[in-house]
């Protein structure tokens, strides 16, 4: 076995999993990283102050299987009542760990030390305050910023140390600090570097009891963070386990495909020692989530690697890879899309597609279209399309009998499709190499059906020979697609392939959210590194076609690749939230559902509201008890609007820049 390694980088293999070793850090009685599990946490959304409060929903986590309670402390009478909350519990039997959400409260912190098994401080308001404020600093000055930094981390670094405390310093994409911004700006490596100043103190202290986190609501910046920071680790001779996250990932589905693209893309690499999923939802039901990305991984095992190829070599600190000394497209920390000709409406700058499965119908109606976003009148004898209507309709060997509209292709198996009467926007489905052994092809679009695995066990297929009319379907039987198909894409780099690409995946016998979360993993991480022209669910008939259509549009979208529908950077909810976040949510939804590309930040509180609006055109944001913010993009333009009152304010903000439309 040759698993493609990556010298100096962020994981052990691209095409071979293996769990990326990191040393272990102790929380009470529990281990994170090294060999143990990955592990699973959630957070508290109580009053920390209403202790019975608390402690009732950290046994709901705890017995939802929560292995680390995060509960917030926004000041010093919250991190004092910690003691209290952790008494309760013990005294009902409970000796979960309990970790100290600390933001712009050191002296909170060093009280929660010396109480819970864990802190969190998050290093861009740990001793820094926000202000959205550009600043030129001299080398001299930046250094003297620093010390100012050490001067305030070391009391705590002493604390922890002193009582065997251990601390997360968890980044957020959403909260860096002036002076990060100002040297680095909004990038990952801003994100990694305001780590890792403070873990460079924590260091020369001598404690290296620390987890450390990188997270973004945009799971394309996650994912480039984490990886930069393990590439920086690696340089500076550091191990350190990794929380991973995305942060404000919303509820329902679109919450579970945000994370599941975001955690199971570095899941697949073999990275994570514990796992939050961020849900605006109550925190128990984010744990049979997170427990369903991991157990994927906890019992994983080697795959063997169908095909050896060459080692991908790459200079430690440069981020340009390379295969057989020419340029990979593979870029693992700056996005780049796979580079193809154009085929017809795909590939090169062309938006991923969608292709729809309707094989296992025997008849294909009007009314079979209507769940994947063609809804058609009988008065008008017109197709009213959606914002997320399917590009393609695979039908194998079954015929449609009606006009369709004319932005929908139909494809079908070669032999149906050579026994019709030749159909304009109707294409051949062509089995491996069976296209240059036809008698009739499209002189318009073919689609060849590719298994990753017998591709790279064949190595003979003869790419060269696929014209400007051919789009590859590549799938895998693997149940973990990443491996096989990343192999498969970086083998049609090798071979100069720019024939467009979409990924088909197959599911059997999965529940509705196994089937959100591993999908969003398989196909989401390819989205995210730049492979795919294209996306394909099929689930047998168990799923509706419905259900499967949303779910891939959720994908692209995730991923950044496609913005179909709005968008809502939500936040979990904790005991630091304002109104009722879940509430606020579903009202603004349901107002404003229909905004394509849309992002609307909704958050609970200042901690990441302000930053995280950066990623959003409208903010709504709590700043006091019944008091709403309101922001255009970073800008505050109301303030201190009453809770009954601010959707309404919202609306008309949108309104006010133009961007509203009528449903």
């Amino acid at each position: 076995m040759t698993p493609l390694h990556l010298p100096g980088l962020y994981c052990e293999s691209l095409t071979d999993y293996k769990r990326l070793h990191t040393r272990e850090v102790r929380v009470g009685d529990i281990g994170i990283g090294g060999s143990n599990p990955i592990r699973v946490q959630s957070m508290t959304t109580t009053d920390t102050l209403d202790t019975k409060a608390t402690v009732e929903q950290s046994i709901r986590m705890i017995e939802a299987g929560c292995e680390l309670v995060r509960i917030t402390a926004p000041s010093i009478n919250e991190a004092r009542n910690l003691e209290a909350i952790r008494k309760s519990l013990r005294e009902h039997g409970y000796t979960t760990p309990l970790v100290a959400d600390i933001h712009f409260t050191p002296n909170a912190a060093e009280v929660a030390a010396r109480i819970v098994e864990k802190v969190r401080i998050n290093p861009g308001n740990f001793a820094d305050k926000k202000r959205f404020e550009e600043i030129e600093y001299t080398d001299a000055d930046y250094q003297e910023e620093l010390d100012r930094i050490r001067e305030r981390f070391v009391p705590l670094l002493k604390i922890c140390k002193e009582y065997g405390t251990a601390m997360r310093i968890g980044t957020n994409h959403g909260s860096l600090s002036d002076r990060i911004m100002s040297r680095y700006g909004d990038t990952a490596l801003g994100m990694v570097e305001s780590a890792l100043e403070f873990l460079r103190i924590a260091e020369d202290e001598g404690y290296h009891n620390i987890v450390l986190s990188m997270k973004s609501s945009n799971p394309q910046v996650m994912v480039q963070a984490y990886r930069t920071l393990i590439q920086r680790m690696a340089l500076e001779g550091m191990n350190y386990p990794l929380h991973l996250g995305v942060t404000e990932a919303g509820e329902g589905e679109d919450g579970r495909v945000k994370s599941a693209a975001g955690i199971g893309t570095l899941l697949e690499d073999g990275i994570g020692d514990t796992v939050r999923v961020s849900l605006t939802e109550d925190p128990e039901f984010e744990i049979p989530v997170a427990r369903a990305l991991v157990d994927r991984y906890n019992n994983r095992k080697a795959e063997p690697e169908i095909v050896s190829l060459p080692e991908l070599q790459l200079a430690v600190g440069a981020a340009e890879c390379s295969v057989n000394g020419a340029a990979s497209e593979f870029q693992p920390f700056t996005y780049r899309r796979r580079e193809t000709i154009e085929v017809l409406n795909a590939g090169q700058q062309q938006v991923p597609r969608v292709i729809a499965d309707l094989s296992h119908l025997q008849a294909i109606t009007h009314a079979s279209f209507f769940p994947l976003g063609y809804a058609y009148s009988v008065p008008t004898d017109k197709w009213n399309i959606s914002d997320m209507a399917c590009d393609f309709i695979y039908t194998g060997n079954t015929r449609v009998g009606f006009e369709w509209p004319g932005t929908l292709g139909i494809i079908m198996n070669a032999e149906a499709w050579a026994e019709e009467p030749q159909r304009e926007r109707t294409y051949p489905l062509f089995c491996g190499d069976g296209f240059f052994n036809a008698d009739t092809v499209s002189p318009v679009l073919n689609f060849i059906a590719l298994d990753a695995d017998a591709l790279l066990a064949n190595n003979a297929f003869p790419f060269k020979a696929l014209d400007h009319t051919c789009i590859i379907l590549l799938s895998t039987a693997n149940p973990h697609a990443m491996p096989s198909l990343r192999r498969a894409f970086i083998h049609l780099q090798q071979q100069g392939v720019k024939t467009p690409v979409m990924v088909w995946r197959s599911y059997t016998d999965l529940p509705i959210n196994d089937l959100q979360l591993f999908a969003s993993t398989d196909l989401g991480g390819l989205l995210l590194d730049g492979y795919g022209d294209g996306v394909m669910i099929s689930s047998r008939g168990e799923h509706s076609p419905q259900t499967l259509n949303a779910l891939a549009f959720g994908i692209l979208q995730a991923a950044r690749t496609r913005i179909s529908k709005t968008e809502y950077i939500s936040c979990p909810s904790c005991g630091r939230t304002l109104f009722d976040l879940q509430e606020t949510t579903a009202k603004i939804r349901s107002r404003t559902d229909h905004l394509k590309g849309l992002k609307i930040g909704i958050m609970g509180c200042i901690v990441n509201g302000p930053g995280e609006m950066a990623d959003a055109d409208y903010g709504y944001v709590g700043s006091g008890p019944g008091k709403i913010t309101l922001y255009k993009g970073r800008e505050v333009v109301r303030k201190s609007i009453n809770t009954d009152l601010a959707v309404d304010a919202l609306i008309d903000l949108i309104r006010e820049h133009g961007d509203w439309v009528e449903k």
